[in-house]
Parts: structure tokens; C-alpha cells; sequence
């Protein structure tokens, strides 16, 4: 099983939000903030608790899960419209709900060149970056990806997210906002062994992220070294494809390359989200796309906060930052 479904029943969901409510905005001291939401999500029930916990710690969990019928702000300001926090928030519970489920992943970290280093990453819709490969998109379909890090050592594979969370604020105002997620092991399943085994070679260049290059002369890449895009047990194969373009270096990998893309499209799961739904993520078990979907730039876009995550910092601690032990180059 490569996707999850879980719903939290009315009750739990009105406990959880009367735990959160009170909570001020957790940019203030992002790890007490973290302390207080895994006192509030202790008191789940054991069994609910205990999937959301397994889907990050096992191997042969599923790489996707939905959480529905979560607590939501009473009240929203308008969607910003510039890809930064909003203003005029009163409430902080989208805050809660996203972090408190990060907390029973992993560690959220923060990516200067990401949001500016920022924990919460709001998701929105934004004009000038409408036909971009990047979370500012809405105008092209953005292709299956891994969430990447540039990183100065030639491997943009290394200090990925372990896993994303993904909560949503406010839909889509015409539905038309997809999500996808194909799980390397389902892709794997409809792929050839000898296209298998180009991909697991180290026969492609990764361009570093979008938010990496806009400031790049135009046509420019910053390529990684190069790096295989399957990698691991044959049972639990790894996956790292970015976004913003995966530079074949034969032709044979050309066409592993388009095969794969097909494979993707073939194996995803779709989910549109809602408010008071979140998606959780698992970055290394397979890649994610989303749809071309209708943005007015009215306040009343598609809004989504979103999470990096790493099992632990330990591993990453050559990027961290001496300003913020969360924030990393």
C-alpha cells in the first residue's frame, strides 16, 4: 500500500482545535511552540496517533497519507498574493495543525534559499512566478519531483527532506488544483529491469531548485554531479528527480528518463485538497506533481502551508546556519 486515508472523527477534531486555539503564533520560539503542539497531539487516540508515528519510522509504510477533518482558523486574512506569510492573522491553529503533525515526523528545518529560511512555507499562487517550475506556479503543469536542496557539494540528493507536510488553509476556488504523488516502488513495478537499472546509474544531473536560480543569468543551469535517480533496496527504492529539469547524460538515459516520466503519470495517486485536510509526504519514497489549476490573484487563492522535515538535523549539520539551529544554507 502506497497511500494512506485517515479521518479524525468530530469530536477528536474539536478537542484538538480547543487544544491549539489559545496558542500564539509559534514564530516566536519555534521550539517551545513544537513542545506545546506535541502536548496537544499526545491526547489523539492511541490508534490514530500510532499510524500517523509509523508512517514516518517504517520502511514498508505507505508514501503518502491524507489527514481529513483536522481544526481550522475560524477566520482567514486574504491569500497573499507575494509567496510570504500573511497579515492581519489572529489565530494561529493552521499553524498548529501543520507543525504538530511535522512533530511525529521529524525535525522541521528551514533553507535560506527557500522562503527566506522560513519553517512555515506558505504555498500560494503568485503572478509573477504563474508559469515557473516552482510552488509559486499555477499556469504549467509541475512535473514530478523530489523536493531538493542546492547544496555546494555537487549532490542536491543528500540533504532533501526527509518528508513535507502540506496543510491546506483554503482550496482551490474551482477544484482544479491536483496533487499527485507516485511512489518509487509502484513506478519500479511499471517499469522494465533494464530501464530499472539505467536509472540506478549515475547517468543524470539534477538543476538545482527554482527558488535556487532566479537570481541565475537566464538560460543558465547549476547542475549537480552526476547522481543516479533510483537508489536503495531493490524493496524500498529511494528516488531524486528535480523540477526544474534532470539533465540526461546518454541516450539511453534520455529514454529511461521518459519513461519514467510515463511511469509516473501511470502510478500517481491524485488528491485535491480542502480545508481542514493535510497531506503528509514522504520525499524519499517517491516524487509529487500538481496540476495547472485557475489562480485570480483575489485574495481567495489557493492557500497551503507547508513543512520540511528530516528525521534528525544531526546528519545535515555542515549546512546549518550560526544564526538558527533549524535554518540551513
Amino acid at each position: 500500500m502506497t497511500f494512506a486515508d485517515l479521518a479524525l472523527t468530530d469530536p477528536v477534531r474539536d478537542a484538538l482545535g480547543a487544544r491549539l486555539r489559545p496558542l500564539p503564533d509559534p514564530a516566536a520560539d519555534v521550539d517551545r511552540a513544537l513542545t506545546r503542539y506535541h502536548q496537544a497531539f499526545a491526547d489523539l487516540p492511541t490508534p490514530l496517533l500510532q499510524q500517523i508515528i509509523d508512517f514516518g519510522r517504517h520502511n514498508d509504510a505507505p508514501g503518502l497519507m491524507l489527514v481529513r477533518n483536522l481544526p481550522r482558523d475560524a477566520e482567514l486574512p486574504p491569500t497573499p498574493v507575494d509567496g510570504g506569510p500573511a497579515q492581519g492573522r489572529t489565530s494561529f491553529v493552521a499553524e498548529g495543525v501543520l507543525l504538530g503533525l511535522t512533530g511525529l515526523l521529524g525535525e522541521p528545518i528551514g533553507v535560506l534559499t527557500e522562503k527566506d529560511g522560513r519553517i512555515v512555507h506558505d504555498v500560494v499562487p503568485v503572478p509573477q512566478g504563474a508559469h515557473a517550475q516552482t510552488n509559486q506556479g499555477s499556469a504549467v503543469f509541475l512535473n514530478f519531483h523530489s523536493d531538493i536542496t542546492y547544496d555546494a557539494i555537487g549532490r542536491y540528493d543528500l540533504a532533501n527532506p526527509d518528508f513535507l507536510v502540506l496543510n491546506c488553509l483554503r482550496g482551490a476556488p474551482d477544484g482544479d488544483a491536483v496533487t499527485y504523488y507516485a511512489d518509487a516502488r509502484a513506478i519500479c513495478a511499471a517499469l522494465p529491469d533494464s530501464v530499472v537499472d539505467t536509472l540506478r546509474s549515475p547517468l543524470f544531473r539534477l538543476n538545482a531548485p527554482g527558488s535556487y536560480t532566479r537570481d541565475v543569468a537566464e538560460g543558465d543551469e547549476v547542475l549537480s554531479e552526476p547522481v543516479p535517480i533510483l537508489s536503495g533496496a531493490a524493496r524500498f527504492p529511494e528516488i531524486a528527480v528535480s523540477a526544474n529539469g534532470t539533465r540526461p547524460l546518454t541516450r539511453g538515459a534520455t529514454a529511461a528518463l521518459e519513461a519514467l516520466r510515463q511511469a509516473c503519470r501511470v502510478a500517481a495517486d491524485e488528491v485535491r485538497l480542502s480545508p481542514g485536510q493535510a497531506l503528509l509526504i514522504n520525499n524519499r519514497k517517491g516524487v509529487h506533481a500538481r496540476s495547472v489549476f485557475q489562480a485570480r490573484y483575489d485574495g481567495r487563492d489557493r492557500w497551503l502551508q507547508r513543512t520540511y522535515i528530516r528525521r534528525n538535523l544531526w546528519s545535515v549539520r555542515y549546512r546549518a546556519t550560526p544564526e538558527d539551529r533549524r535554518v540551513h544554507y
